[in-house]
């Protein structure tokens, strides 16, 4: 008999992608990239990182860099202030167990 290893529940992780042009993207014109703040679910970061990374991909976006800034608890644990509609997307991440684009800024060089 097979012992199966207990499975370890999703969580959703806040992660801002900075993105940079590609044919396709959808970023205004003149845009030079962009910062995404999404809320992921994933059993842990890395997880919820490669699956970011891989539907932006699919999106035609070009995923240059990502930082994780934690679960929920681990972001109230640092004096973060989550409000409810932040609450609410991260809710939605986890019941659908999906990656969730909150908040697009584009990057413009100065002329």
């Amino acid at each position: 008999m097979t012992e199966t290893k207990p499975k370890r529940p999703q969580q959703v992780f806040t992660l801002v992608i900075e993105v940079g042009r590609k044919t396709g993207d959808g970023l205004p014109k003149g845009a030079t990239g962009a910062a995404l703040i999404c809320y992921a679910s994933g059993v842990d970061e890395a997880e919820a990182v490669r699956e970011t990374v891989a539907i932006l991909k699919q999106a035609d976006m070009a995923p240059l860099d990502v930082t994780g800034y934690g679960t929920i608890e681990e972001r109230e644990a640092l004096g973060h202030e989550i409000d409810a509609d932040e609450r609410a997307l991260m809710d939605q991440a986890l019941a659908e167990n999906s990656v969730i684009v909150a908040q697009m800024t584009p990057f413009f060089d100065k002329p």
